[in-house]
Formats: C-alpha cells, sequence, structure tokens
C-alpha cells in the first residue's frame, strides 16, 4: 500500500479546486438549461450569501487550523500514515480493495455524522443554517455554518485516525463528496428513468431534495450525500415527497422571512432563540 501513501498536497489542493470549480460550473449551467423547479427567489437574493460563506469558512478554518479545508484532510491522512495509525494500516490489503475500503468507510462516517446534526438539539441549530434555505440549488450544498465546518473537519480527523485510510482514498472520497453534493443538491432535471437508475449508485437531485423538504418526516430522511445505500440499509430512505417535487415546500416553517437570506442572519441563526429546536418544522 505505501505507493497509496505519498500525495504532494499542493497537487491535492489544486486537484480538489479545479474539480469544485469545474463541476460547480457544470451543475450551474445544467440549471439553467433544464430546471426541475421554479425558484422562489432570484440568484441575487441568495447566491451572494451562499458563496460568500464558502469564502468565511475557508478563512475561518485556515486562522484556525493553519489550512485550507482543500488541504487539511489529506496532510491529515498522510500524517496518519507516516505514524501507522488505523485500522487499515494494520492489515494488508490488494490496492483497488484499500481504496474500496476507505471510500466507504469514510462515507459511512459522513452518513452518521448528518444523522447526528438532526437529532441533537444543539447541533442541529448549527445544522439547521443549511435547511433554511427557502430554494434548491447547487450553492445551497455550499451553505454551512462555520462551526459546523469545524465540527465536520474534526469528525473526518478523528475517522481518519481511527480508520487509517491512504491519503489517495482520502482525496477520492473528498472530490467525491464535493462533486456528488453539488450534484444532488442541483436544480436540475433528469428523465425519471435516469433517476431510477443512478439513485442506485448515487445520491441524485430528486432523492436529496426530499431531505430539505418542510415536513419532518421527510426531512428526517434521504441523508446521504454520496452514495444511497445507508439510507436504504438502515430504513431512512423515501422515495419521493408528499406533494411533489414542483409543488413541495423547501426550507424551515419558522425561518421564511427573506431577511434570513442575509449573510450576517445565516451567521446568527444557530444564537437565535425561536421555538425550533429539532429537526423538521411539521407533521
Amino acid at each position: 500500500m505505501g505507493e497509496l501513501q505519498d500525495l504532494d498536497p499542493t497537487w491535492a489542493a489544486t486537484l480538489r479546486l479545479g474539480m469544485f470549480l469545474g463541476l460547480m460550473v457544470v451543475f450551474m449551467t445544467g440549471e439553467a438549461l433544464w430546471p426541475r423547479r421554479r425558484r422562489s427567489y432570484g440568484r441575487w437574493w441568495r447566491w451572494p450569501s451562499n458563496l460568500g460563506l464558502v469564502i468565511l469558512d475557508s478563512l475561518i478554518v485556515r486562522f484556525v487550523v493553519g489550512l485550507l479545508p482543500f488541504v487539511l484532510p489529506v496532510v491529515l491522512a498522510q500524517s496518519v500514515a507516516d505514524r501507522g495509525w488505523g485500522l487499515l494500516n494494520q492489515v494488508t490489503l490488494p490496492n483497488g480493495v484499500e481504496l474500496l475500503v476507505g471510500v466507504l468507510a469514510q462515507d459511512f462516517v459522513i452518513w452518521s455524522q448528518h444523522v447526528l446534526f438532526h437529532k441533537v438539539p444543539w447541533l442541529w441549530r448549527i445544522h439547521r443554517m443549511h435547511h433554511a434555505d427557502m430554494d434548491f440549488d447547487v450553492t445551497t450544498a455550499l451553505r454551512f455554518h462555520p462551526l459546523e465546518i469545524l465540527l465536520s473537519l474534526g469528525i473526518k480527523g478523528i475517522a481518519v485516525a481511527v480508520i487509517g485510510p491512504s491519503p489517495l482514498a482520502v482525496l477520492i472520497f473528498e472530490v467525491l463528496l464535493n462533486g456528488s453534493a453539488m450534484f444532488n443538491h442541483a436544480n436540475m432535471e433528469l428523465p425519471l428513468g435516469v433517476d431510477r437508475r443512478f439513485r442506485l449508485f448515487v445520491v441524485t437531485p430528486d432523492m436529496h431534495r426530499v431531505h430539505h423538504s418542510v415536513h419532518r418526516q421527510e426531512t428526517d430522511s434521504n441523508y446521504g450525500f454520496c452514495f444511497p445505500w445507508w439510507d436504504r440499509l438502515f430504513g431512512t430512505y423515501r422515495r419521493q415527497p408528499r406533494e411533489g417535487h414542483r409543488d413541495m415546500a423547501i426550507g424551515l416553517e419558522v425561518l421564511r422571512d427573506p431577511a434570513e437570506l442575509g449573510l450576517w442572519r445565516l451567521l446568527t441563526q444557530p444564537f437565535r432563540k425561536d421555538r425550533f429546536t429539532s429537526s423538521g418544522a411539521s407533521d
């Protein structure tokens, strides 16, 4: 497995950033050409804040941790590999098997983290900023509170130390996670037959859109970002929203003021008192 262990962090970060920007343009173009739903608010209402969060999150991580989030996971994996930590560093597996196990294990951790952020009230107060978006498009995939980004990086770091995936497995997973998150948040229409086949292997926009419904039973379903199998395995898979994709309400009932789309309101959401302390909004 030695050949999987050495990656140049600068090269890995450049690849991740390039893939991120390239796929964002591809999916935004797809939204413009084949929209699934009409927007409730124009792009200029939402995009400056959602995209601004990406820059702010990166700067905060750089200040707190000393590395940009595009670099950090691979650097952590390299450090773990150099020390021989983690379960995968205690066994000898073919490179392909090691990569597959490493990627799947990381995806299960992120799925579990997502469930946890819905079930624990104080974590939900941080995560709900993502769900408070009243439209659903590529920029929603980037809309996370800085506290959630820091907590997620900490969970990823612990997972890498315990699992011991190679730096290459971490890089592959991070590219898959970024790309699939933008894909499954895209306001892009897929033919129903294509969606039905795709969601056997990846989380599609129609599958994940259910998770952004105002109805609690739907919000508490379809937690996957990359692979759809964990939801099917643990009984949290929901095929369609009750009101259909074109008519369903996106977001949270208690945060529907257009003022909530502003950057300052997004950042202060977890600290403001209201009646909404658990995931979902209505039954």
